[in-house]
């Protein structure tokens, strides 16, 4: 008979089925007479379940079992099914909303990285949003909302973390999209209404106007030109020109988030419920901000983040560009405002890699904030790639600046490619410092779909496996890498 305590498990795993395996020890738990723990084979990884009771492993896909006296052991891999499986019989492995308190997101494009991304959060106070991944991203590596949730869930597993953590469905646009990330669980959904924010400087005076009359027709807003707000000791207050502006950039939007949030509504009582507005070409006045909460808190969306756009330059995987100064005057007025209406969260899109920002950002908001990350974690994998596959971070790096010019259509960076050295003339030791240059960083992070979806002329991917199998093989280091890095975001944010 063998007992179900941790050591004598893993020293009969070892004994009988150690060879090809490595145990993920803090991933050990027990329930109802059931031992779980994760191992890494040679391939890939695999849940297994220990119990003296065959019935007990019942509810799980079970590719392989062995009787080891009156003890069985169940092979199982991570699919979807097992994913639901265990979380039935552990709690801590569905996410929850997080409501107010301080969050940051760890988007994950290659659904290995939260065991890493835990190991960073280790002494945090920040809320772990550990499943985050938007529409765009999704479409872009050939994922789902089921895959993100299940791949963050094993690495939760995986760390043996019993605390709490999120899912933020990002950026949706279309309720179709909408529904699917409810279904999956999600706890958090950023509504993107950029569809319907229109932009001033592509508008003439009289199509503002016109606008303007077709939107007071719907709904009467002189209310706000008899109102004065006190914020930071100053007075703002709205004239004809200024309300007309506000209402033709966001009314249309702040309409499309009613009838999102509305469909949340019917079917979920508690989740997080993000407004991001920061897809504009001009920064978000203070004036411009309260017009968006005003009308958000009139139709009682009950929202817990609202990402703006900010002044200076937010470009993806690098420091931010602009005047500090300037910054801190703004974010300042827009904490302020955001405390008038009740104390919702600013959020910070294109978050990764802007420390020179973040003491300012977590101050000014009193620690009342959620940032969002993503393209840095991915950065660090391919920074993987580039240390122990000289040969293929090569292939992919010259691959990316054949597809770059297509993949930055839809971001907003000033990247010269002219400036990145050219890798046939690096040593291989050389080619990770690639990482700390702007303009490489930049190549990487965009074309990120490109590389993860290219195949050879028999449908063969040219890239993808193997950038899984080296992180696979160099998993130690990835992690490490990446508690290191997001380590570093998370402390110059902790207020």
């Amino acid at each position: 008979m063998i007992s179900l305590k941790k050591e004598k498990i893993f020293r009969t795993f070892d004994e009988h089925f150690g060879r090809g395996y490595s145990i993920y020890e803090n991933s050990f738990k027990v329930r109802d007479e059931t031992a779980f723990f994760l191992v890494k084979g040679e391939e890939n990884k695999k849940l297994i379940l220990v119990s003296r009771e065959e019935n007990s492993l019942k509810g799980f896909d079970i590719e392989k079992k062995d009787k080891i006296g009156d003890t069985h052991f169940g092979f199982c891999r991570l699919t979807h099914d097992n994913a639901k499986a265990l979380r039935k019989i552990f709690a801590n492995l569905n996410p929850v909303p997080c409501l107010n308190k301080a969050s940051f997101g760890t988007g994950d494009r290659l659904g290995v990285t939260t065991a890493g991304h835990l190991r960073a959060f280790k002494g945090s106070k920040l809320f772990p949003f550990l499943a985050q991944q938007s529409v765009r991203e999704n479409e872009r590596t050939g994922r789902n909302w089921r895959n993100v949730l299940d791949d963050a869930m094993w690495g939760v597993f995986e760390f043996g973390y019993d605390g709490p953590f999120g899912a933020d469905a990002d950026h949706i646009k279309k309720k179709e999209d909408l529904l699917e990330a409810i279904e999956e669980g999600f706890t958090m959904f950023t509504i993107d209404p950029s569809d319907y924010v229109k932009e001033l400087s592509k508008l003439s005076e009289s199509e503002k106007n016109e606008i303007y009359q077709s939107i007071l027709k719907k709904q009467d807003l002189s209310e706000y030109l008899n109102k004065e707000y006190m914020i930071n000791g100053k007075t703002l207050k709205f004239d004809e020109k200024t309300l007309r502006d506000a209402a033709v950039v966001y009314f249309d939007a702040i309409n499309h988030v009613e009838k999102m949030y509305k469909i949340i509504k019917e079917i979920k009582d508690e989740f997080d419920f993000e407004v991001s507005v920061d897809e504009t070409e001009t920064p978000t006045s203070p004036l411009f901000h309260i017009f968006v909460a005003e009308e958000l808190k009139k139709r009682e969306v009950n929202f817990h983040n609202l990402a703006l756009r900010f002044i200076g330059d937010w470009q993806k995987g690098i420091d931010y560009i602009g005047n500090i100064e300037k910054f801190k005057e703004e974010i300042n007025m827009h904490a302020e405002i955001a405390r008038y209406f009740g104390g919702y969260k600013l959020s910070l899109h294109s978050g990764s890699d802007k420390f020179s920002v973040y003491p300012y950002f977590a101050e000014s908001t009193r620690g009342i904030f959620h940032v969002k990350t993503a393209g840095t974690s991915y950065l660090e994998a391919i920074k993987i790639v580039a240390m122990y596959e000289s040969g293929l971070y090569r292939q992919i790096h010259k691959f990316a600046l054949e597809t770059f010019d297509k993949d930055k259509a839809s971001y907003h960076v000033t990247t010269d490619l002219s400036k990145i050295p050219n890798v046939d003339e690096l040593k291989d030791e050389e080619l990770p410092k690639l990482f700390e240059n702007n303009d490489s960083r930049q190549l990487i992070h965009i074309t990120y779909g490109s590389i993860l979806n290219a195949r050879d002329e028999n449908g063969n991917y040219l890239f993808k496996n193997k950038i899984y199998r080296v992180l696979f093989e160099h998993e130690k280091e990835y992690y490490e890498s990446i508690e290191k890095h997001i380590g570093k975001h998370l402390k110059l944010l902790e207020v």
